[in-house]
């Protein structure tokens, strides 16, 4: 299956109240070198938490857009791509049908699926909404991703390709396992079992593993 894709890019800004973001972009095309930290031209704030070599692009489905204007109707109109600061747009591609793991064929370059989009507290600030991190993060409807593990000159034109799965756990069960469960050991080492998992996931799940405890993110949500 080929899926066409809208590819986006953007620079840090300062936000009132906030800390700067890159998370507006604007949509880009044709030819684009992807190198093993993202796109060349698009830029990330605070690079602990976001970019580097797991997290060098976001992909986010246009699917979950009709949810957010409709849980949401007074922002209906921003509810388009690519709002949640997403570099790739598809229509076809979902947390159910895509697991950690998959590598994708985008023109020349390989990409690897390494983890959920882990919501921040930046996005309260992107909408006027106090709570959409905790929301998105509630819904399941996070997108994910992609280490490059392969770069190379993409297009706006060349479409993703699926070409290897190498896990049986998809986004949306990382999702669950992650947030939407108490503590489990089985499923956290069936995560952690899931090849191509980010380095960051890897870290957090088994710290997991050895405290017997879920961490407290309410920070990343609600920056407090």
């Amino acid at each position: 299956m080929q899926y066409p894709v809208a590819v986006f890019r953007g620079k840090v800004v300062d936000y009132a109240g906030s800390r700067p973001s890159a998370i507006a972009k604007r949509q880009v095309e044709g030819e684009l070198m992807l190198t093993g930290l993202g796109l060349e031209g698009d830029e990330q704030a605070e690079k602990r938490y976001h970019g580097g070599p797991d997290r060098a692009l976001c992909h986010y489905p246009r699917e979950h857009y009709l949810h957010w204007a409709q849980a949401l109707p007074a922002l209906a109109e921003r509810f388009v791509a690519p709002a949640f600061g997403e570099n790739l747009s598809t229509h076809g591609l979902t947390e159910e049908n895509v697991f950690i793991g998959d590598i994708f064929r985008w023109g020349g370059a390989l990409i690897q699926v390494s983890q959920p989009r882990s919501p921040c507290f930046k996005l309260n600030f992107h909408f006027g909404v106090e709570d959409m991190a905790s929301r998105m993060q509630e819904a399941g409807r996070t997108g994910w991703l992609y280490s490059v593990i392969a770069p190379g000159a993409v297009s706006t034109e060349a479409p993703l390709e699926l070409v290897s799965r190498v896990s049986d756990v998809s986004v949306r069960e990382a999702i669950a396992i992650a947030w939407h469960m108490p503590f489990d050991d089985e499923q956290i080492h069936r995560l952690l079992s899931a090849a191509g998992l980010s380095k960051s996931w890897v870290r957090t799940m088994q710290n997991r593993r050895l405290s017997g405890r879920i961490e407290d993110y309410s920070r990343r949500l609600w920056g407090k």
